[in-house]
């Protein structure tokens, strides 16, 4: 059996601690490297991923000024080149990157705000500190949201993308927040129109997050940001189906006449799998044919009721198709699924799972499968 990835081995190791002992001893005179890297190395294996950017951290700190302004002003003179500024996505940078904003919490939050702020600013450049804005906001949230509004126009997308994602109420891996939907969609407004998809894929995932706490409210603002027209056609529709994919997958009923869906889906469904049974790491064939007697516009996806221990049950969608159908002509959709026995997220158990078709929100076939370890 292959050996289980390992994403906190992957982000610190031998190699990255190097590299981070490397950009300290560069810009910082007495620093060393050597004690500093073995150090480091010998805390990473009893430690979780976030633990061991503490641990890092906790290395460092006393190979630094104890006053926060000179400390910050030497974590910035170590910082690497900024990511770079002529793409448009997917560039998160290194987790090692991190310790920034972990010492501008620690050092900064109640008498160096303004300085820690800025630090975090120049640091969300190399890697997203997307964690540690929320103490700050949560310590001081007007003055940190003044300085957000700020930065919704800043020239580096990385910077405009923190706003809104740092202010997500339900960010993942992060510490609740104290702010109202009312608080957060008045940045949201003035970042929708960027045209670069790192921050529109933020503002969305945002929206996605108080579709939860707020689902008409989301709708009436995406509404208005239709009528206001700033940002391109093809830009808004994906994020407005991104934004409102939780719901979409739900069939909420005021979310589907929004996207113009009809919830009342007459179509016949047939829905075959590719086998009677699997293996946890196999792909089975999952294939679906739709017929209706009118043209309609279609969401078809498909979810998993996974087996659990104890007779429980989990489930998760997965998208299929979005398109139209034709009266009278059979629609035809498929894809291979796999069950991933290597998911860092989710645990596979064997069992009958059922495989549920869903047209605009709508069940309207299922089958099942026999999962085997």
């Amino acid at each position: 059996m292959a050996e289980r990835f390992s994403l906190k081995d992957h982000l610190f190791n031998e190699e990255t601690i190097g590299q981070l002992a490397a950009e300290y001893a560069a810009a910082l005179p007495n620093f060393d490297a050597d004690a500093f890297h073995s150090e480091v190395l010998a805390g990473l294996p009893e430690r979780q991923l976030l633990e061991r950017l503490d641990w890092i951290a906790d290395c460092l700190e006393p190979r630094l000024s104890s006053q926060f302004p000179a400390m910050a002003a030497q974590l910035e003179a170590a910082m690497p080149a900024p990511l770079d500024p002529t793409l448009k996505d997917d560039d998160f940078g290194q987790f090692i990157h991190a310790v920034p904003g972990i010492l501008a919490v620690r050092h900064g939050l109640e008498l160096h705000r303004d300085r820690a702020l800025d630090l975090l600013h120049a640091a969300t450049q190399r890697f997203s500190m997307e964690l540690y804005i929320r103490p700050f906001l949560n310590r001081w949230p007007e003055e940190t949201l003044k300085r957000l509004t700020l930065w919704t126009e800043d020239e580096n997308y990385h910077v405009r993308r923190l706003v809104s994602e740092g202010t997500r109420h339900r960010l993942p891996w992060a510490k609740a927040i104290h702010l109202t939907p009312g608080q957060t969609l008045p940045l949201l407004d003035r970042l929708h129109a960027d045209g670069t998809r790192y921050v529109t894929r933020s503002v969305a995932n945002h929206l996605n997050d108080i579709t939860k706490i707020d689902p008409a409210r989301v709708i009436r603002h995406l509404a208005d940001w239709r009528r206001q027209g700033r940002q391109t056609q093809t830009e808004l529709d994906w994020m407005t189906r991104h934004a409102l994919r939780t719901l979409i997958k739900s069939g909420h009923a005021e979310t589907m006449e929004f996207l113009g869906y009809r919830r009342d889906v007459p179509v016949r469904a047939a829905l075959t799998l590719g086998a009677a049974q699997a293996r946890i790491g196999d792909q089975l064939r999952v294939d679906a044919i739709l017929e209706a007697d009118e043209d309609l516009s279609v969401i078809v996806d498909y979810r998993v009721i996974f087996a659990r221990p104890g007779g429980k049950r989990a489930e998760k969608v997965f998208k299929l198709k979005v398109g139209k159908m034709t009266a009278g002509k059979p629609l035809k959709v498929g894809k291979n699924h796999r069950f991933k026995g290597d998911a860092t997220t989710f645990t596979l158990h064997p069992g009958v799972h059922q495989v549920v078709l869903q047209v605009n929100g709508q069940d309207v076939a299922r089958a099942e499968v026999m999962l085997k370890a």
